[in-house]
């Protein structure tokens, strides 16, 4: 279950609000949510607000939260998505009270579909699915009824049978509601409830060749299983007349009550499950939990602590109004709990050697650098010291400018919990680029404090050449390089060329040999890391989950 901290980070709002009414008119004494996803991709960010809804709605009025796949589409999906859903929510810290699928109501849906055709409120259409579109009307033009619309109830039920019993081919007919084909509202002209589909399912196997449609199989689930609030994205605004009509045709006395919330847009994102599994199936990532991809088991291999997601989930709040957030605020949220909690090492991502002259040859000394600065109860870490050790290559210049107080000829830095050091050489190859740099160290300034307090303006990080790591950094950008990517079938024009860059050569220090995949670092002026799965004995992948300052 979440912390306590993430509990309360749900704050009253409208839907709060409804409840709150509803409970002193005495409307309900009990409080029933579900989160309902279709396992046919991976959970994104988009659905950590909803499932954070469903399960701290539930939570603050000490009711219960039920997980329901909604698997009325066999074609996409699979057992890999259910897997996917349950870990990514268990990451996120919650627990659902039951899991149900959709797929177990089949029957009870069937038997459901069979009293509307008895009562007269469902017939079998011939038409074709662009017949269908076709008589259905436009937003200010009324639909026309179906020529099978007024078939006799025992030729419906009849024909429904049949369906069931895989007579017809797929397209070749479907069950639709009666309404009211002049509806202002167009989801109430007679939508189609069932679909003939000759394709196994991942639950019930052959059993079925016809299934539910969304819209029937939805809240005739809710009310079975007694949900008494079907929290939703305003998408399904629209909708709920049509929600309300098969729960009271079916006959259920105390229906659920459906309210809907804006979903969460971000920039820089594309969030349709569609084009994430294009981008799989075609290679442009890696796989679902690509560091770079907004899945948040994406999220979680990048370093992405649950805490944070959940910060942002509580920045962003529950509103009506459509809106899109800026992606700077995720990385914020990631940035302010890695703050709190990642430990501190060194690591050198473009290696530049130091030969420190006056410091005795095969010695070397062990440091006390603290763990982290903000928490002394910590504790120390050690850093081996020695004559040689490695900076940034871009902690160098030959002619620095104006104000530049790192490394340059005759300058004079400080490293990091051990020496000052004067650069006094350097060396370069035939084409001009420094190899290497020559210094000089005080041994008085041991632990990075100068005894006489001269102002040392620059400080580095460095790690030492006697027990260094070598490991593979991937330095990640956002995957989209325009702020609304998600533009029809073209968004694959705005990939960012520049979203990942692999550093093969990095150095870490020698403290962090024995990492594991899921430890997080902050690497001092680097940024925060976390070990990939990737990573085998010898030979360590670290992802950087956010750079300290957003380049954006």
């Amino acid at each position: 279950m979440p912390t306590e901290e993430n509990r309360s980070g749900l704050t009253s709002n409208f839907i709060t609000d409804f409840i709150d009414e509803d409970l002193a008119g005495g409307v309900n004494t009990r409080i029933q949510t579900r989160f309902p996803p279709e396992p046919n991709g991976y959970l994104h960010i988009g659905h950590a607000k909803a499932l954070a809804i469903d399960f701290m709605t539930a939570q603050k009025y000490g009711g219960v939260c039920n997980l329901r796949m909604d698997d009325t589409n066999p074609a996409k999906e699979d057992e890999e998505y259910v897997d996917a859903i349950q870990e990514d929510i268990r990451w996120l810290g919650f627990q659902w009270s039951e899991m149900f699928y959709a797929s177990s109501y089949f029957d009870f849906l069937f038997e459901c579909a069979v009293k509307l055709i008895k009562k007269g409120k469902a017939y079998v259409d011939d038409l074709t699915a662009e017949e269908i579109r076709a008589h259905r009307g436009t937003l200010t033009e009324a639909g026309t009824n179906s020529p099978f619309r007024e078939r006799s109830v025992d030729e419906n039920l009849d024909l429904f049978l049949r369906m069931e019993k895989g007579e017809f081919a797929d397209g070749s007919r479907v069950l639709r509601a009666k309404i009211d084909m002049a509806s202002p509202n167009i989801n109430l002209r007679d939508p189609v409830i069932y679909r003939i589909a000759h394709i196994p399912h991942h639950q019930t196997g052959e059993r079925w060749c016809i299934y539910p449609m969304y819209d029937f199989a939805h809240p005739l689930s809710d009310a079975a299983e007694k949900v008494t609030y079907s929290l939703c994205s305003l998408e399904f605004e629209n909708h709920r007349p049509l929600y309300d009509w098969f729960v009271r045709e079916i006959g259920f006395a105390e229906p659920p009550r459906q309210i809907e919330f804006a979903r969460l847009n971000l920039n820089y994102c594309v969030t349709s499950k569609r084009k994430n599994l294009q981008m799989v199936q075609e290679g442009i990532v890696s796989g679902w939990d690509d560091p770079r991809m907004i899945t948040l088991c994406g999220m979680r291999r990048r370093g992405y602590p649950a805490a944070a997601i959940l910060d942002f989930v509580g920045k962003v709040g529950v509103a009506k109004a459509y809106s899109v957030v800026d992606y700077a605020l995720l990385e914020a949220c990631v940035r302010d709990r890695l703050n709190e909690s990642a430990p501190r090492a060194m690591a050198v991502l473009h290696p530049l050697k130091v030969i420190i002259e006056n410091y005795p040859e095969g010695q070397t000394e062990q440091l006390a650098v603290e763990v982290h600065p903000q928490k002394p109860e910590l504790g120390m870490r050690t850093v081996r010291f020695g004559r040689e050790i490695f900076v940034e290559r871009d902690d160098f210049m030959l002619v620095p400018p104006r104000k530049y107080f790192r490394l340059f000829p005759g300058n004079e830095v400080r490293l990091k919990g051990a020496y000052y050091i004067t650069c006094t050489g350097y060396e370069t190859d035939d084409e001009g680029n420094v190899t290497l740099l020559r210094a000089t160290y005080d041994p008085a300034t041991r632990g990075g404090d100068s005894p006489d307090k001269r102002k040392v303006r620059g400080t580095l990080h460095w790690v030492s050449a006697a027990d260094c790591v070598p490991a593979t950094l991937r330095l990640y950008d956002r995957l989209f390089k325009t702020e609304n990517p998600d533009t029809g079938d073209t968004f694959l024009e705005n990939l960012n060329p520049q979203s990942i860059q692999i550093l093969e050569g990095a150095l870490l220090e020698g403290g962090v040999a024995d990492i594991v995949p899921g430890d997080t670092f902050q690497f001092m002026r680097q940024g925060y890391f976390c070990v990939d799965k990737d990573s085998a004995p010898g030979a360590l992948v670290l992802n950087r989950t956010v750079a300290l300052n957003s380049s954006w």
